[in-house]
């Protein structure tokens, strides 16, 4: 509305009658965001990222993150990592590896859940734990 050149004083009436209705409420939205989100197979940092960027404070972000599981960034991982390697099978196994992983670092998941995901899809991961490897 600033932006349309409207006057502070009306902005301000109609933010507060919205608010008043349940039309403006950060913990809702912060919290329909991440469940939302958890969907489309997305990290707790990245959640947090996007809120940020969308205004939300960050005590409102982090009461909302609290609603979801304790494992909810290994569930999510997991099935964005099986989802993406089905159509990997084709691949050699060092290739499924390192695109599995990159894209699920990506999404802003740890690098040692990222390993600990590809190697519960792929039963692959132990090729890659020998230090001995080039």
């Amino acid at each position: 509305m600033a932006k349309k050149a409207v006057p502070d004083d009306i902005i301000d009436e109609v933010l507060e009658r919205f608010e008043s209705v349940g039309l403006v409420d950060d913990a809702q939205f912060a919290s329909l965001w991440v469940e939302g989100q958890q969907r489309r197979m997305k990290s707790g940092r990245v959640l947090r990222q996007e809120l940020r960027r969308k205004g939300v404070d960050d005590d409102v972000i982090s009461a909302a993150l609290q609603e979801t599981s304790d494992d909810a960034d290994y569930t999510a991982a997991l099935a964005f990592a099986a989802k993406r390697a089905r159509s990997m099978t084709g691949l050699a196994p060092e290739v499924r590896y390192r695109r599995l992983a990159g894209a699920l670092a990506r999404r802003g998941f740890s690098s040692g859940l990222c390993h600990r995901v590809v190697h519960e899809v792929t039963d692959e991961g132990e090729e890659f734990d020998d230090p001995d490897r080039g």
